[in-house]
């Protein structure tokens, strides 16, 4: 079974210093339909204003994955972990039995662009950690490059969920083929740009589902980057 989560549809919320558009129920945002997907529980598309960003807050018990579009984000935790991320770079913060973290644009002339997405996992009261690792462009050209996994493998940034998060960005005239295992669930999100995902026809912001299905196919992109999710049913 294919289904679209049109951009048009997901949730909004503006602050003027944030825009953020939200997948699955979220804050204010709540619609009983989208609620997650398997242990996929957000993905916030962010734009924060220069200078400004999400002061001091806590997490516990989540995978928390940032992936950098446009712009430069600051991270600082209680962990004491630092750090500007930059298109490429992907953050991951195992939030465990409690962390506390704040989020800023670190630039005073440009906005910032991420995704950020939170992953159930599959054990609590953890210690916390933090990693992160930079994939350039090139490494994403023209096929699926493994970026989130559960074990860590071929230099992915390694998560408490059995659940694999892939990165592209597919040539126009390529096809890229991904099997699904029986019982896995696929969800695509498109971050820019145009392709079709199992005939399907998708755009900028939007994203498909896929329950039931054998195998991810990429084809017609045009000017795209996608993130696919295999995840546990």
């Amino acid at each position: 079974m294919l289904e679209i989560r049109s951009n048009q549809e997901r949730g909004l919320a503006d602050h003027g210093w944030l825009r953020s558009q939200h997948s699955f129920s979220f804050a204010e945002y709540y619609d009983p339909r989208h609620m997650g997907f398997g242990p996929l529980r957000v993905i916030n598309e962010d734009r924060v204003a220069q200078s400004k960003g999400f002061g001091t807050h806590s997490h516990r018990d989540m995978e928390i994955i940032s992936y950098v579009v446009e712009g430069a984000l600051e991270h600082k935790d209680s962990m004491g972990t630092g750090s500007v991320l930059r298109p490429g770079d992907v953050q991951r913060i195992s939030a465990g039995r409690g962390i506390s973290h704040s989020e800023f644009n670190h630039s005073a002339t440009d906005p910032v662009h991420f995704l950020q997405i939170w992953i159930q996992p599959n054990v609590t009261g953890g210690t916390p950690s933090y990693a992160e690792t930079h994939f350039d462009a090139a490494s994403k050209t023209g096929r699926l490059l493994l970026i989130v996994s559960p074990d860590g493998r071929d230099g992915s940034v390694q998560i408490h969920q059995d659940a694999s998060i892939y990165a592209s960005i597919p040539n126009g005239a390529d096809a890229l083929e991904y099997p699904l295992a029986a019982g896995r669930l696929g969800y695509v999100q498109v971050v820019r740009g145009a392709l079709q995902v199992n005939g399907v026809a998708l755009q900028t912001g939007d994203a498909l589902k896929l329950t039931g299905e054998s195998r991810v196919l990429l084809t017609q992109a045009d000017a795209a980057e996608v993130l696919l999710f295999d995840l546990p049913g």
